[in-house]
């Protein structure tokens, strides 16, 4: 089943996760497809995409990612989006990839992944504030 999500993160904070995807204890793992973000403000923005060395503790508003076929059934909780944290998750060890954008509103990228990058159960792939960054237009794709 194919989920997605758009959302528009609400810190730049450098030193800071900026977004995080989620996945719960069922069905298990999940597989990132796509992910693309795009700058709200002309600021130039450092962003890294990694595996937090610790997820986030107590999202404050998590979102569940929508089906893509309004046919799918899927449970709360199976892959969902957090902006916000009571502690937020950890500097990644190293990148999947990274980025540097310029100061230009509506400049970004878009990263596929054919294969997907594998989310293990009740783990997460963020995107992290490497500098003081934009808010960022973001979606996902992810396979579970």
């Amino acid at each position: 089943m194919i989920v997605s999500l758009g959302v528009r993160t609400v810190d730049g904070t450098a030193a800071k996760a900026g977004w995080e995807i989620r996945t719960g204890a069922t069905p298990g793992r999940a597989k990132l497809l796509e992910i693309g973000f795009f700058l709200v403000a002309a600021t130039a923005s450092q962003i890294g995409l990694g595996r937090p060395q610790a997820i986030g503790i107590t999202p404050t508003t998590p979102v569940n990612f929508l089906p893509e076929d309004p046919n799918d059934v899927i449970a709360s909780g199976v892959v969902q989006s957090s902006l916000a944290w009571a502690t937020g998750p950890t500097v990644p060890t190293a990148y999947l990839r990274r980025i540097s954008l310029p100061a230009t509103v509506g400049v970004g990228v878009i990263w596929t992944f054919p294969r997907g990058i594998t989310i293990p159960v009740s783990s997460s792939l963020i995107l992290w504030n490497v500098g003081t960054n934009s808010l960022l237009d973001c979606y996902a794709v992810v396979e579970i």
